[in-house]
């Protein structure tokens, strides 16, 4: 096997178990809302848990700039065997914790310490990956090459929902609610030494090491503040990618069942579907990437976003169905890859190779941290304030504005940088 693509397995591999706990949170909300968050108003429950899913972004632009600088400095490999250790640390402490009715007040704060380790270590875990695979590419693939970070996230997606069907097609609701939701964390624990495995068998990229000096971590954060205004325009790059990925992924099961009155069953088959679909999409629209270049597709997917979320929204609560729902999450599915194909690459390119790692996970993380991640708590209390079960549509609109307006925005830097982040770069050894 070609020693690059070895290497995209191992680190896109290592990937996977981030995004697998993230999402299964989110699935598995009402249960978790009811197991340490009790309260007799069903709708405080579901959103004090969709606020503690949500409130683990906070802390990734905290661990975007901390481990991303670590990154920046000590290596592409050590800053991701660093988050690989924390993420560890925070599936298990949320798998084993006991409810509520055990140990008392103690339950929700293990709970949300484990949810913001966990954003802490994601806030540099896309970007080092990002970084790693734009730095091993083969010239004129890299779309297609660092498309795969977020793929094997839809991997992810797809192993959570399916563990979610099989659960609820075998197990009766309160079993389910009772102690159910607790097997795909603990299949995630399984993961963990895989994970490593993965992990310790990475190479250092060519291009870091080909790199004479490295700046410390003062003048990493020095080079992020001096770059503010390339950070915010990366981060309203980013907010089409997060919100509508947290949308019609980690919201989906939730919205099927308590919004449409769609069964688990159904709503968590239509989220594998998704996944698939992200998973077939992602590696496509990144190549394409390479072929007709980033911003054609970045401006093409937001307007067809602006155009179509509320309607499409509108028409499904109008008259919801189990194949309508799927219709619907599919033609949305289909416009976050063909946007997040060429984001993610785009968003690497216009970075400076010196803090290229902390630059990226700094503007992913703000976007994922206060705007994508909160996309299911926003999500619910907008429905709830405003009867309007379409109005998530209008949440999906504001991004994909944000991310035009970014995408053309952008592009002065990226003359500036592209050059260098397309010359050869050394492969890393088997």
């Amino acid at each position: 096997m070609n020693t690059t693509v070895k290497a995209v397995i191992r680190v896109s591999g290592g990937n996977f178990l981030e995004m697998y706990t993230f999402m299964v949170f989110g699935y598995y909300a009402s249960a978790i809302g009811a197991a340490f968050f009790p309260s007799g108003n069903e709708f405080a429950s579901l959103m004090l848990a969709l606020m503690t899913f949500g409130v683990g972004f906070l802390m990734r632009p905290l661990g975007a700039i901390v481990l991303g600088a670590y990154a920046d400095k000590h290596g592409r490999r050590a800053g991701l065997l660093m988050t690989s250790s924390l993420t560890s640390i925070g599936i298990v402490s949320i798998a084993f914790v006991p409810g509520y009715a055990s140990i008392g007040f103690v339950a929700p704060l293990i709970v949300l310490s484990g949810r913001l380790l966990q954003g802490f270590s994601a806030g540099m875990q896309l970007g080092g990956v990002s970084v790693y695979l734009s730095e091993i590419a083969r010239p004129g693939h890299k779309g297609f090459y660092v498309s795969w970070q977020s793929a094997t996230q839809q991997a992810a997606v797809v192993l959570a929902a399916l563990l979610g069907v099989l659960l609820n097609a075998r197990l009766a609701p309160e079993a389910m609610h009772e102690w159910g939701w607790r097997v795909p964390l603990l299949v995630g624990c399984a993961v963990i030494p895989f994970l490593f495995a993965l992990r310790l068998s990475l190479e250092e990229t060519g291009e870091f090491l080909a790199r004479r000096t490295h700046l410390t971590t003062s003048a990493v954060l020095h080079s992020l503040a001096a770059n503010a205004r390339l950070i915010a325009v990366s981060t309203m790059l980013v907010m089409m990618t997060t919100v509508s990925f947290y949308m019609i992924t980690a919201y989906t099961p939730t919205f099927g069942s308590a919004v449409l009155n769609l069964s688990n069953f159904d709503s968590l088959l239509v989220t594998l579907c998704v996944g698939l679909s992200n998973l077939i999409w992602l590696p496509i629209m990144g190549a394409a990437s390479d072929r007709v270049g980033r911003r054609p597709l970045l401006i093409a997917s937001t307007v067809l976003m602006l155009g179509s979320a509320y309607p499409v929204m509108r028409s499904l609560v109008d008259a919801p169905s189990f194949s309508k729902l799927l219709a619907v999450e599919l033609w949305f599915s289909f416009l976050y890859a063909s946007y997040n194909g060429p984001m993610v690459v785009f968003l690497t390119e216009i970075m400076p190779i010196d803090f290229r790692t902390a630059g990226f996970s700094l503007a992913y993380s703000l976007a994922a941290g206060v705007f994508g991640g909160f996309t299911p708590a926003v999500s619910t209390y907008l429905i709830h304030v405003t009867g309007n079960r379409a109005i998530p549509g209008v949440w999906l609109s504001f991004a994909a504005g944000c991310g035009l307006v970014a995408a053309i925005l952008a592009n002065p830097w990226s003359h500036e940088t592209i050059s260098r982040a397309r010359e050869p770069t050394r492969a890393p050894a088997a």
